[in-house]
């Protein structure tokens, strides 16, 4: 007999714990205090670092077409209203939205939190460091040097000239809206057989705003192409991650409706209305053998 079932404080607790989501919030602040943790007290890595290699050459832009804020309202902000006024709209259900909203705000944070980590034990220098570090006359062209020979005043702009892997921007969007993208697949069930093409564009549209946002970071010089990429990657694979922890894959006739977590037994979820993994394409020969 496992804890849920015995009686008293703890088994309620147990209970508690594991039909709830209180394990998720729990982890969320978790990830967020680690977030504020690493802002506030971590560095770095400062990698070795030569005047001659090209890759780190080019100007400082003092204006992003994207700066942090507009990236956290792009890809954080605007996922949030989207899903709120759907909730509103169609008057879904509280565990329906809560589900949503939650599954979103543990896509962004996750993503920031694992961004930052690897950025700092990287220590990639990116590709406007030198403009950065403006290094000391005489300093050697042709041999590897250290964040000594900078003489640029020690502070935020110059510790960040290494923390170019991956893309901060380009995980964060790909985050937040590939959570989005992901959700409007499954409202709109753009697997089913012979579904429109509108409801299938109307699904990928956050991307293309993702895309943008991380390109803009490679016309700014503060990325390069690998950064770009890796950061896209890792930002939609926690997106998808987290959107499956709370929704039905998007080939299930179901997609559109999260697990219940009151429906938890002592064996694990509840299969949703029938076999949470059946397809489209099982409800298509279904059809035709009555046929």
């Amino acid at each position: 007999m496992g804890l849920t079932t015995q009686p008293g404080f703890l088994g309620g607790l147990a209970r508690f714990w594991r039909r709830t989501y209180a394990a998720d919030y729990v982890s969320l602040l978790l990830l967020a205090t680690g977030w504020i943790l690493i802002q506030l007290f971590v560095h770095p890595f400062h990698r070795m670092f030569s005047l001659d290699n090209v890759a780190i050459q080019f100007p400082f832009a003092v204006v992003e077409r994207v700066p942090v804020w507009w990236s956290i309202i792009y890809a954080g902000l605007v996922p949030l209203v989207v899903i709120i006024i759907w909730a509103t709209l169609i008057r879904a259900d509280r565990h329906v939205a809560h589900v949503t909203i939650l599954g979103l705000l543990v896509t962004i944070t996750l993503t920031s939190f694992l961004t930052d980590i690897i950025k700092n034990a990287v220590g990639r220098p990116r590709p406007d460091l030198l403009d950065r570090c403006i290094p000391e006359k005489g300093t050697p062209a042709h041999t590897l040097v250290t964040v000594d020979v900078c003489s640029a005043e020690a502070g935020h702009k110059l510790s960040e000239g290494w923390r170019s892997f991956p893309s901060g921007h380009s995980s964060f969007a790909f985050g937040g809206l590939g959570y989005l993208s992901f959700f409007f697949a499954g409202q709109l069930h753009v697997f089913r057989p012979r579904t429109d093409l509108a409801r299938f564009l109307f699904s990928v549209s956050p991307l293309l705003g993702a895309l943008m946002i991380a390109m803009s970071r490679l016309a700014d010089y503060r990325h390069d192409v690998y950064d770009v990429t890796v950061g896209s990657l890792l930002g939609l694979s926690i997106a998808y991650f987290t959107y499956r922890r709370y929704y039905p894959a998007l080939r299930s006739i179901h997609c559109d409706n999260p697990y219940n977590r009151s429906d938890i037994s002592a064996e694990g979820f509840q299969k949703v209305a029938g076999d949470e993994e059946q397809g489209y394409s099982m409800q298509e020969v279904g059809t035709a053998r009555t046929l």
